[in-house]
């Protein structure tokens, strides 16, 4: 016979379902700001060696190829993410207000901004958007080619209670999937998910 589940014990599975979840955005957002300060600085130390030692470009590849070597089992030193660090310095250095929010979103949400957009005011309001609503990647793209900020000039835009449980679910799983946190701890997408379907991570 299955035991009879109280109203009482319910309350309780989705209290704690609600503190796991919380726990969760909480660390993964705690890594995601190391992470983004950590590239931050190695973008600024690559740009003030270039400079303090006339070292060429070829430098980027170099670097790449011994971090890939000292840390084969993280991912995010390629070349061409060497190349988007020094490039995230180089556009926010002079604008300390966004450099106080880029650490708030993934690093493919800053990648894509720098990419798309041009106008500060535009970057701030996307980058605000992503964390405020919990945007994944394509909801941020698809955000940006529907021209979300010019609207928002025209007509006011309410932000919603960030405390909604749906909200949080949907913004940890968001957040989970970035494949750049993931690799800076060393951790792959196949073997978070696999673990996690396996009940590793749900003690």
């Amino acid at each position: 016979m299955k035991p009879v589940i109280s109203k009482e014990y319910l309350n309780f599975l989705n209290e704690i379902k609600t503190r796991i979840v919380t726990a969760r955005i909480q660390t993964v957002r705690s890594v995601n700001k190391k992470l983004i300060k950590l590239y931050w600085d190695i973008g600024k130390a690559i740009v003030e060696r270039q400079k303090k030692y006339t070292w060429g470009d070829n430098i980027v590849e170099a670097l790449a190829r011994d971090l890939r070597e000292a840390f084969p089992e993280s991912f995010g030193f390629s070349g061409r993410n060497l190349w988007n660090m020094r490039r995230f310095y180089e556009k926010y250095k002079d604008k300390p207000f966004l450099q106080r929010l880029v650490a708030e979103i993934p690093w493919e949400h800053n990648l894509l901004i720098m990419e798309k957009l041009t106008n500060d005011k535009e970057r701030e309001y996307y980058i605000r958007s992503s964390r405020d609503f919990g945007w994944s990647r394509n909801v941020l793209l698809n955000q940006i080619k529907a021209g979300a900020y010019p609207l928002s000039l025209k007509h006011k835009i309410h932000n919603f209670p960030k405390t909604l449980p749906v909200h949080l679910a949907e913004q940890a799983d968001e957040t989970i999937k970035s494949a750049y946190c993931l690799g800076f701890l060393g951790i792959t997408k196949l073997f978070w998910n696999e673990n996690w379907k396996r009940g590793l991570w749900r003690n």
